[in-house]
This record gives structure tokens, C-alpha cells and sequence, in this order.
């Protein structure tokens, strides 16, 4: 059996700090100079949650332990790197658990089942461990290979993926194998997916790869961490459903049984080409102290229920950037009493190590949200959500002026797209056909919100610059809405252009639910009604939008400045 360990082989690649490509290092240099490196690259977005949850969190808080304050936990990020005596314990902790981190072990293989089988001896291609692979009925549009082509992996990828199986793999169906006294008929139903697949994953992202790491440590106090699946006794082919025990267990959660079947490539080297995947352990739900995602309430069936709201996690929209969730990711915590939103655990600790002076207002925070869009019972992944954005840490203070302004703008963006789907569909009455419908076809307020994205990125970034100055940020909101006013009537001049000659004359149509009552749909009234709702939701703008438009004769400044005197591209 070859030897693979984890530890210390080459099969993480963080990035250098001062650029140049990713260095590939194990488990045990990757943590103990992670002050040296801006982050980890990974082949496949989902998988750096996956890494970050099965391996290098839980490693750090196992062997040093969790902040128990938040004084604990400023002090950590004010140091800015492990301590000698950090990086000790890191070391012996690893020495001392060092065989569990062997990948192909003979009776306790890292993250698997020792000779797990199926009755029959059959084995998957690895292609079932690879969530944009042709696998079964999993198969991506315009996939270039299929379900009988070989994929062969590395260990360092076989590594990635097999944590990336433990948390996002899809449900239903599993096979049956040998010990799994649950399986009928060699197949074990209603699988959920992987623990991460049930939620809109949020990842604050620090200046190093030092910083990440403590930033996604929720305080804990020690009672409540449990134990990594490293340190309990390996695990057998039998799963059962159970609550996590503590936030490494949760970490390290073995939502499937597998195996990696290694063999020699044609250089002497190892590859990985076959593999078992069985049931695993079932969450009955999602803990309330989970720290990767925001929370959505919802009120009881019953509008007299007493029941409190139920939280959910709250899974990110496919389609829409990260920024269109301000709502939910600015939310303050405890607003279970008729609120809708709650945010992570994460970015609520985050925005207290500010407000007591721990973090600079303008420390530069990311923030990267993960998630998974499964169909048909959640057993083929048809889409994944990724997306960074930057985070003033004044916005995650309730009521404060930035998390104000940034709710504006994010408001305003939205109701500008449907301002603009508005003016799409009076045009098509006035012309006697159908508005497009809000699920099918492509909307013009969706293109203009791509539009619009970079420069709401461009306001994020301008926001924490201006560290809460009152006058940068009304600066910010004048240029924010010159630019949005500028880009949107862009856009809609682009249809009123386009708008036949009989839309001049337009349709009258009888109101539904008003007998007697008329509307009458024209160019006209279409761009009448769009001007004034845009010098509604922009009241900031001198002028009208239309105004400003029209009288472009010298036109305006090519460019605006957001709140730190950054500019936007017209």
C-alpha cells in the first residue's frame, strides 16, 4: 500500500503573500507559516470550505484550543502569526496523531473505511468523488467526458475531493455495502447531501492565511468543542443519525463512507482511478451554533401559533452576487422577534472585535460565500454558487451610517432592475403583447444589475476607506447615484429605441377587478412613469435621470469617485 501522509506531503498550495505561484506544502508547514501566505488555492471553489472545516480549522483548535473571549480572540489576531510555543504544540499534536493522517492506511485510512465493499467487489470510477464529472445521473451540461472514462487523480487530489464528498456530495441513492446492516437490497435511501450542501456557506477571509484562520474560529468554550474525527475510533462501514457532539465534530463531520483504491501509474508514481462510497453519518439537523451561515426565520403555518419562528440556515440564490444578500449577511444577531435575517456567527464576533477597538475600521475583511444548487431530489449538482466580496466592518454594526448606506444602495440597485422591468413590460402592453414572464427568458433588469455589479463592488471597497466619515459617505452616495442614474437610462433608452412605431399610439386596456376603469399603455406614459420612479428611488441625483441624459452636449465627468476618492468608470 503506498504511503500518502497528509501531514507532511506536498498537497495544499497556499499563496505566497509577496505573489508567485502557490507553494505546495502539507498539513504541518501550512499552518505553522500562515502568516507567510494571502490563502489557499484549490482546483474547484467548494472545496477551500472542505479544506478549511475537515482539516486545518479543526487541527488548529484541537491542539491550541478555541478562544474562550473575545479579548482571547483580538489577541490572537493582533499577534499576527503563531508563537513559538504555538507552533510547538502544533507540531506534537500532529506527531502524535500523525498515523490517522495516512490517506491510504491499511486499517485506518484518513477520512475512509478500511476495505469497505460492496457485496459484489464493485467499484466507482472517481469520477463519482468529482462534483463537475460526468457520474451516473450526474452529468454537467456539455460534459467532455462520460460516466465510462477513466479520471485519474493525484493523491493531493483525491485528498481534495474526499473531503469535498464529505460536505457538498449530493443525496438520495447510496450503494449498499458490506457491515451496513441498514442497507436493502445493496442500495441505502434518503441520503440528504453533504452537511455544507444545506447551507449558504459564508467564509470571512483575513490578509493571510493566519488571519483566516482565526477569523473563522467561533469562541468557544472548551466544554462544547468535542472531538475531530481523527480522534475517535475509525469508522466502520455501519452509519447512524445523530446530533453533533461539538464544533469539531461538526468540523469533521463523515457524512459518507468511502475509499480510495490506489494503484501505480506508468512513472512509478500513485494515482487514484477507483473508489467505494457508501451512507454515512446523518445530521437530524443543522446545529444552531453551525458558524458558516446566516439564518432565515420563518413564522409558523398558523398565524396564531404560539410557536416560536423556526431558524433555518439560509441558502444563497443562484444567480445573484453575494451583495444582493446584504440584508441577511448585516443583519444583527437575536432578531428571532418578527425580524427575517440573521447573520453568521462569524461576521457578528467580526463586527464586535471592531467595535471594542480589536480590528481598524479599515481593516480590508472579504468575504466569500459557497454554495450548492442541487436537482431532481438533490441527486445530480447543477450549478455552484461562489462569489467574494469586500466588507466594511462598520457595516456590521446595527443602525450605524455604513451598514445604512450599503442597505441603500443595495435596495436601490434592486428596485432600479425592477423599475426597468416595469418600463419592458408597459412597452410590450403598448404593443399588445405579454410582459416576460418573471421565470422565463432573460429580463432587462437582470443585465442591468450586471451592470450595476461592479460598481456597487466599487462603493463596497470605497465605503471602507472612508471609515465612517459622514461626508465621504454622502460623497459616496451622490457618485453612486449619478452612476447608477447614468448606467440605467442606458438601458432603458436601449428599449425605448428599439419600441415599435405602434407603441407611440399605444393600447387601452380595462383595469382587472375595476369594471368601468381604463389604462392606457404607451411610449409615453411607459417613459413618463419610469423617469419619475427613477428620480424616485435615486433623490439624490441633481437632476432627473432623463435630464442628465439628454443634456450629455460635453457631457458629464467620464468618471465618479466613490466615498475614498476611488474612481468608477463610466
Amino acid at each position: 500500500m503506498p504511503k500518502y501522509n497528509l501531514v507532511d506531503e506536498p498537497w495544499l498550495a497556499p499563496r505566497p503573500l509577496d505573489g508567485g505561484p502557490p507553494v505546495h506544502l502539507g498539513i504541518a508547514e501550512a499552518l505553522t507559516r500562515a502568516d507567510e501566505f494571502d490563502g489557499l488555492s484549490v482546483d474547484f471553489a467548494t472545496q477551500l470550505p472542505a479544506v478549511l472545516r475537515q482539516v486545518l480549522l479543526p487541527v488548529l483548535v484541537a491542539a491550541l484550543g478555541a478562544p474562550a473571549t473575545a479579548a482571547a480572540q483580538g489577541e490572537r489576531l493582533a499577534r499576527g502569526e503563531f508563537s513559538a510555543q504555538e507552533k510547538e504544540r502544533l507540531l506534537a499534536y500532529l506527531a502524535a496523531h500523525r498515523a490517522r493522517f495516512e490517506l491510504f492506511d491499511e486499517s485506518a485510512p484518513f477520512a475512509q473505511v478500511a476495505g469497505l465493499r460492496t457485496a459484489k467487489d464493485e467499484t466507482k470510477g472517481t469520477a463519482a468523488l468529482v462534483a463537475t464529472a460526468a457520474s451516473g445521473n450526474n452529468v454537467p451540461l456539455f460534459a467532455s467526458r462520460s460516466d465510462a472514462d477513466p479520471l485519474d487523480l493525484t493523491p493531493a487530489q483525491a485528498a481534495h475531493w474526499l473531503l469535498h464528498t464529505h460536505c457538498w456530495d449530493t443525496a438520495a441513492i447510496k450503494t449498499g455495502v458490506v457491515g451496513d446492516d441498514q442497507a436493502k437490497a445493496g442500495k441505502t435511501t434518503g441520503n440528504p447531501t453533504g452537511p455544507l450542501g444545506q447551507l449558504g456557506v459564508i467564509v470571512p477571509m483575513g490578509r493571510t492565511l493566519y488571519e483566516t484562520l482565526q477569523l473563522n474560529i467561533p469562541v468557544t468554550a472548551a466544554a462544547n468543542l468535542g472531538k475531530p474525527q481523527w480522534e475517535r475510533p475509525p469508522a466502520t462501514p455501519a452509519w447512524e443519525q445523530r446530533p453533533a457532539d461539538g464544533l469539531l465534530d461538526l468540523w469533521t463531520w463523515q457524512a459518507r463512507r468511502v475509499r480510495l483504491i490506489p494503484e501505480q501509474d506508468e512513472a512509478g508514481g500513485t494515482k487514484v482511478t477507483r473508489v467505494v462510497i457508501s451512507a454515512g453519518d446523518r445530521l437530524p439537523a443543522t446545529p444552531e451554533w453551525e458558524p458558516h451561515t446566516a439564518w432565515t426565520f420563518t413564522p409558523p403555518a398558523k398565524k396564531a401559533s404560539s410557536r416560536a419562528p423556526e431558524r433555518r440556515p439560509r441558502r444563497h440564490a443562484q444567480g445573484k452576487a453575494a451583495w444582493r444578500g446584504l440584508e441577511a449577511l448585516l443583519a444583527p444577531v437575536r432578531q428571532n422577534d418578527g425580524g427575517v435575517f440573521e447573520t453568521s456567527v462569524l461576521l457578528d464576533q467580526i463586527g464586535a472585535l471592531q467595535e471594542d477597538g480589536r480590528l481598524a475600521a479599515d481593516y480590508p475583511l472579504r468575504v466569500e460565500t459557497f454554495g450548492m444548487v442541487y436537482g431532481t431530489q438533490s441527486a445530480v449538482v447543477e450549478d455552484v454558487v461562489h462569489d467574494a466580496i469586500p466588507l466594511p466592518l462598520l457595516a456590521l454594526h446595527q443602525d450605524g451610517e455604513t451598514r445604512l448606506f450599503l442597505l441603500d444602495v443595495a435596495e436601490q440597485a434592486e428596485q432600479l432592475a425592477r423599475a426597468l422591468n416595469n418600463l419592458s413590460a408597459d412597452l410590450r402592453r403598448a404593443v399588445g403583447t405579454d410582459p416576460i414572464p418573471w421565470d422565463k427568458g432573460q429580463r432587462p433588469g437582470e443585465l442591468l444589475l450586471h451592470v450595476l455589479d461592479g460598481l456597487v463592488r466599487r462603493v463596497l471597497a470605497g465605503a471602507r476607506e472612508a471609515g465612517g466619515d459622514e461626508d465621504r459617505l454622502e460623497r459616496g452616495r451622490f457618485a453612486w447615484e449619478e452612476a447608477a442614474a447614468w448606467r440605467t437610462w442606458e438601458h432603458a433608452d436601449a428599449l425605448l429605441a428599439v419600441a415599435p412605431a405602434s407603441a407611440f399610439a399605444g393600447r387601452t386596456v380595462s383595469q382587472t377587478g375595476k369594471p368601468g376603469k381604463t389604462h392606457t399603455f404607451s411610449l409615453g406614459t411607459a417613459a413618463d412613469s419610469f423617469s419619475r420612479e427613477a428620480a424616485r428611488i435615486l433623490p439624490r441625483h441633481a437632476h432627473t435621470a432623463r435630464t442628465a441624459v439628454r443634456d450629455r452636449a460635453g457631457a458629464p465627468e467620464d468618471t465618479v469617485k466613490t466615498p475614498s476618492g476611488a474612481r468608477v468608470d463610466h
